[in-house]
């Protein structure tokens, strides 16, 4: 009798193993066309009318979920706000996640329109194009879909919105109070956040925060991040002759200002790519059971290396992960005069450099430029944030421009936090996988806001693939990830803490 009951009791869980899994696959599958009818409502970042229409779809998805909803505005662009009804009884989470996209160049993508999704599968080193209609009877996770905010970030809404069919149809009490904020300028640095944060306060609060946002660690393994750098921008402009001169005439004569900005730049690090500027790195300490936490992560340096085909990294940090705990002096952009078949035998006007640099909890963005702008002085340059006048022009040797971007800050939570031990530990037992645990990812996400305003911890849980291109032509998702997120969502809206 007991070896009856015994066969029975794993016979009704290899049934309802294999029922979850058909329940997951055909969510899977309902996720891919949901996805396919969200990208293709073009959602550029500069573009208003875009944003308003992607605004009505969200609407409509979440409340036929059962979700109350509201557009909140902003000194930019509405956010998007929804809320299961509360219980006042329940812990709140908080999700943040974005609807916006980069824009896109479309003579760079392998397809005719970046928001028409494109099936397809890989094919030695490229990729092949396949059909929707073969998808029907099986679902091969390895595929992969293309399209302008497929992984960064609509993916993940997707796979939250069915995740929460799932929960529905499976009739599972949620043990929290749910509650969406879904930013609309993300891509053009979410300027307008921090207030519109200030004034819903109240609408906003909550337990704790999950990003979903950025792709999970290179292994694929579930991934927990605990904080993410900020970011700042300068741009620097250097002056040559009024208008560019013949190089035969005047080379040797006319001062170059690809050159002034060229020495400048090349100053500022020295041949290991460490910042020089005095007090760049102030305040920045890392004790052995911080170091321990960094090299837990299962990175591989020569894997990296050979994906970017470089032979040796900066020495900013002796790894990948140390690296990332100090703010960077990154060169985004660089230009002067023409290239290419466009060159020209001429002394530049100008010269620009785009800078923008990463910052991490000890570094104020505002403190950083001002030790760059002083540091710059000390070159010998007269400092204007506008083009110079003649009088200025020939009063001064150097003359440079200076303009500066705004500050998004940079966050990190406590790996301690009983709220990020909750999310390890569900992502584990679920995947049966241990959780990369990452102190700070080198991105950014404008969540120091929340943090500031609301006095909650934050994490990011990131669904997606590692090679998903975001930002970049020929974007794309893994269906293998649309999975894992609503599994991660399902688990994580399931769980009791």
């Amino acid at each position: 009798m007991k070896k009856s009951s015994f066969l029975i009791f794993i016979l009704y869980g290899i049934f309802t193993y294999a029922q979850d899994s058909l329940h997951l696959k055909s969510q899977v599958r309902h996720s891919i066309d949901e996805l396919r009818e969200f990208v293709a409502i073009p959602n550029d970042a500069l573009d208003h009318a875009d944003i308003n229409r992607n605004l009505t779809w969200l609407t409509t998805k979440f409340n036929d979920r059962g979700f109350n909803t509201s557009i909140l505005p902003t000194d930019g662009e509405s956010l998007f706000f929804a809320a299961l009804p509360m219980e006042d009884s329940k812990p709140t989470i908080l999700f943040y996640m974005h609807f916006d996209g980069q824009s896109v160049d479309i003579s760079k993508w392998d397809q005719a329109n970046p928001y028409e999704v494109v099936l397809k599968s890989k094919d030695g080193d490229g990729w092949k194009t396949e059909s929707f209609d073969d998808l029907n009877e099986d679902i091969n996770y390895d595929w992969r879909l293309f399209g302008r905010s497929t992984s960064d970030d609509k993916g993940p809404i997707v796979m939250f919105l069915n995740a929460i069919d799932l929960l529905q149809k499976n009739k599972v009490e949620i043990p929290f109070n749910i509650k969406v904020i879904l930013d609309s300028e993300e891509e053009k640095s979410s300027a307008p956040l921090p207030k519109a944060v200030k004034d819903y306060r109240e609408l906003l609060e909550a337990d704790f925060l999950v990003i979903n946002d950025g792709p999970v660690h290179n292994s694929e393994k579930p991934t927990v991040v605990y904080g993410c750098r900020g970011i700042t921008t300068l741009s620097l402009t250097t002056y040559g002759p009024i208008r560019p001169q013949h190089s035969g005439h005047y080379g040797n004569y006319a001062p170059n200002p690809g050159f002034q900005l060229a020495q400048l730049l090349a100053s500022m690090k020295d041949s290991e790519g460490r910042v020089l500027i005095k007090g760049y790195y102030d305040g920045i300490t890392l004790d052995e059971a911080t170091m321990k936490i960094l090299k837990s992560v299962p990175d591989d340096e020569k894997t990296i290396n050979a994906n970017l085909e470089i032979k040796t990294p900066e020495k900013v940090g002796s790894f990948y992960q140390e690296s990332l705990q100090y703010p960077s002096l990154n060169i985004r952009g660089l230009g002067s005069g023409w290239i290419g078949e466009q060159a020209r035998t001429i002394v530049p006007a100008t010269a620009t450099a785009e800078i923008d640099m990463r910052l991490v909890p000890e570094s104020d963005g505002t403190r950083l430029k001002s030790l760059v702008k002083k540091y710059i002085e000390k070159q010998g340059f007269y400092i204007t944030d506008s083009v110079p006048t003649k009088e200025e022009r020939m009063n001064h040797d150097k003359i440079i421009t200076v303009l500066e971007g705004t500050v998004t800050d940079a966050f990190r939570t406590d790996l301690n936090n009983t709220y990020g031990n909750f999310l390890v530990k569900t992502l584990k037992e679920t995947f049966a996988e241990e959780v990369v645990q990452i102190r700070i990812m080198g991105g950014t996400v404008p969540i120091a806001p929340f943090i500031n305003e609301l006095k909650i911890p934050a994490f990011i849980v990131p669904m997606v693939n590692p090679d998903n291109n975001q930002h970049s032509p020929n974007e794309n998702l893994k269906i293998g990830h649309i999975a894992y997120g609503i599994r991660a969502f399902y688990a994580i809206l399931s769980s009791s803490q």
